[in-house]
Protein backbone atom coordinates (compact mmCIF):
# COMPACT_ATOMS: atom_id res chain seq x y z
CA UNK A 1 0.00 0.00 0.00
CA UNK A 2 1.37 3.40 -0.88
CA UNK A 3 2.22 5.80 1.91
CA UNK A 4 -0.39 8.24 0.60
CA UNK A 5 -3.13 5.58 0.64
CA UNK A 6 -2.00 4.48 4.10
CA UNK A 7 -2.31 8.04 5.41
CA UNK A 8 -5.83 8.26 3.96
CA UNK A 9 -6.91 5.20 5.94
CA UNK A 10 -5.12 6.42 9.06
CA UNK A 11 -6.98 9.75 8.77
CA UNK A 12 -10.23 7.83 8.40
CA UNK A 13 -9.43 5.82 11.53
CA UNK A 14 -8.48 9.00 13.38
CA UNK A 15 -11.82 10.68 12.60
CA UNK A 16 -13.72 7.54 13.60
CA UNK A 17 -11.89 7.26 16.92
CA UNK A 18 -12.16 10.97 17.69
CA UNK A 19 -15.92 10.75 17.11
CA UNK A 20 -15.92 8.13 19.88
CA UNK A 21 -14.15 10.41 22.33
CA UNK A 22 -10.50 9.49 21.93
CA UNK A 23 -7.97 12.33 21.95
CA UNK A 24 -5.02 12.34 19.55
CA UNK A 25 -1.58 12.50 21.16
CA UNK A 26 0.57 11.65 18.13
CA UNK A 27 0.02 10.66 14.50
CA UNK A 28 2.69 8.52 12.79
CA UNK A 29 5.16 8.38 15.65
CA UNK A 30 8.47 6.86 14.66
CA UNK A 31 11.74 6.23 16.42
CA UNK A 32 14.65 3.83 16.09
CA UNK A 33 12.45 1.01 17.47
CA UNK A 34 9.68 1.32 14.91
CA UNK A 35 6.52 3.23 14.00
CA UNK A 36 3.02 3.57 15.47
CA UNK A 37 0.14 4.86 13.36
CA UNK A 38 -1.90 6.56 16.09
CA UNK A 39 -1.29 7.28 19.74
CA UNK A 40 -4.48 8.38 21.47
CA UNK A 41 -5.92 8.77 24.93
CA UNK A 42 -9.16 6.98 25.77
CA UNK A 43 -10.19 8.07 29.24
CA UNK A 44 -7.43 6.85 31.53
CA UNK A 45 -5.74 4.65 28.89
CA UNK A 46 -3.00 5.51 26.43
CA UNK A 47 -3.80 3.64 23.21
CA UNK A 48 -1.27 2.60 20.60
CA UNK A 49 -3.27 1.89 17.48
CA UNK A 50 -2.20 -0.03 14.39
CA UNK A 51 -4.32 0.79 11.34
CA UNK A 52 -4.59 -1.87 8.66
CA UNK A 53 -6.46 -1.82 5.35
CA UNK A 54 -6.89 -4.87 3.17
CA UNK A 55 -8.41 -4.97 -0.27
CA UNK A 56 -9.17 -8.69 -0.14
CA UNK A 57 -9.47 -11.62 2.23
CA UNK A 58 -6.40 -13.28 0.73
CA UNK A 59 -4.12 -14.49 3.52
CA UNK A 60 -6.82 -13.84 6.13
CA UNK A 61 -7.48 -10.17 5.40
CA UNK A 62 -6.88 -7.29 7.78
CA UNK A 63 -7.39 -9.34 10.93
CA UNK A 64 -4.29 -11.45 10.20
CA UNK A 65 -2.06 -8.60 9.11
CA UNK A 66 -0.38 -7.87 12.46
CA UNK A 67 2.02 -10.77 13.04
CA UNK A 68 3.87 -11.39 16.29
CA UNK A 69 7.04 -9.65 15.07
CA UNK A 70 5.03 -6.51 14.25
CA UNK A 71 3.25 -6.61 17.63
CA UNK A 72 6.59 -6.87 19.44
CA UNK A 73 7.93 -3.92 17.48
CA UNK A 74 4.84 -1.83 18.33
CA UNK A 75 5.21 -2.67 22.04
CA UNK A 76 8.89 -1.73 22.03
CA UNK A 77 8.11 1.53 20.22
CA UNK A 78 5.31 2.30 22.69
CA UNK A 79 7.66 1.82 25.64
CA UNK A 80 10.19 4.11 23.97
CA UNK A 81 7.43 6.73 23.51
CA UNK A 82 6.38 6.47 27.16
CA UNK A 83 10.01 6.82 28.28
CA UNK A 84 10.11 10.16 26.46
CA UNK A 85 6.73 11.28 27.83
CA UNK A 86 7.08 10.53 31.55
CA UNK A 87 3.81 12.32 32.39
CA UNK A 88 1.99 9.46 30.61
CA UNK A 89 3.75 6.67 32.53
CA UNK A 90 1.01 6.59 35.20
CA UNK A 91 -1.67 5.63 32.67
CA UNK A 92 -2.41 2.05 31.62
CA UNK A 93 -1.28 1.18 28.09
CA UNK A 94 -3.57 -0.41 25.54
CA UNK A 95 -2.75 -1.87 22.13
CA UNK A 96 -5.60 -1.63 19.63
CA UNK A 97 -6.07 -2.62 16.01
CA UNK A 98 -8.22 -0.59 13.65
CA UNK A 99 -9.01 -2.80 10.68
CA UNK A 100 -10.58 -1.70 7.42
CA UNK A 101 -11.52 -4.61 5.21
CA UNK A 102 -12.84 -4.12 1.66
CA UNK A 103 -15.98 -6.20 1.15
CA UNK A 104 -17.02 -7.98 -2.06
CA UNK A 105 -19.72 -5.33 -2.66
CA UNK A 106 -17.08 -2.56 -2.56
CA UNK A 107 -17.99 -1.24 0.89
CA UNK A 108 -15.52 -1.19 3.75
CA UNK A 109 -16.02 -3.06 7.00
CA UNK A 110 -14.50 -1.35 10.04
CA UNK A 111 -13.45 -3.27 13.13
CA UNK A 112 -11.90 -1.49 16.10
CA UNK A 113 -10.40 -4.12 18.35
CA UNK A 114 -9.52 -2.79 21.78
CA UNK A 115 -6.77 -4.74 23.52
CA UNK A 116 -5.93 -6.54 20.28
CA UNK A 117 -2.70 -7.68 21.93
CA UNK A 118 -0.86 -7.20 25.20
CA UNK A 119 2.64 -6.25 26.27
CA UNK A 120 4.30 -9.32 27.77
Amino acid sequence: MSNRKGLRYEDRALKHLQSRGLRLLQHNYSCRCGEIDLIMQDGESICFIEVKFRQSMTYGGAANSIPLTKRRKIIKTALFYIAGHRQLARFPLRFDAFLIQRQPDGSDRIDWIRNAFYAE
